[in-house]
């Protein structure tokens, strides 16, 4: 474990969670309900040495699958990291569908839980999607919430605001599970 990675320290290993959450667009722009199992590996990177911003890193991967397939449905890549002076955790992060995000929140070295958010127009903690998304799943904001219940298991709930063309409401894109290291 790296302490100087503040809230971040208790993170780095593989973790995997088997009933996860999903409330997602249907194809017909309805609801759909879904559970889904994932993987997420995180690495520490170490220091970044960003001039006068020193930075600790973790770098990860998360693949989510259907219970019983093999495909995965989705993939991320990306970064944590921990601004110390600042006490700032941000997770930077894109997903192959075209879209990227960093998100940020203010948190304590030793907190166990903590917030984060990014908005679109933002110019620091933003959203940028490909020309296709931004014109029919426009997400316009995103929200995580993250609570480390021990040093072997973690929960998270994930949010995604999209503005669906054709709808009048924005759509609440959800994602939440419990995951539990297993390396």
């Amino acid at each position: 474990m790296n302490p100087d990675l503040g809230p971040l320290k208790h993170l780095i290993g593989t973790w995997e969670g088997n009933r996860g959450e999903d409330v997602s667009p249907s194809p017909d722009l309805g609801i759909d309900n879904n559970v889904y199992r994932e993987q997420i590996i995180f690495e520490d990177i170490g220091l970044i040495d960003n001039h006068q911003q020193l930075l600790q890193g973790l770098r990860y991967t998360n693949t989510v699958w259907e219970p019983d397939v093999e495909k995965p449905f989705h993939q991320e890549l990306g970064y944590w990291l921990w601004d110390p002076a600042e006490k700032q955790v941000m997770k930077c992060f894109t997903i192959p569908r075209g879209v990227s995000v960093l998100a940020g929140g203010s948190v304590e070295p030793d907190a166990t839980s903590f917030d984060l958010e990014a908005n679109v127009g933002s110019e620091t903690y933003g959203i940028c999607s490909n020309n296709f998304l931004d014109k029919e799943f426009k997400t316009t904001r995103y929200e995580l919430n993250v609570v480390i219940h021990n040093e072997n298991s973690f929960s998270y709930n994930e949010s995604m605001f999209l503005s669906i063309k054709g709808k009048n409401t924005v759509f609440h894109h959800s994602d939440k599970n419990t995951l539990f290291r297993v390396a």
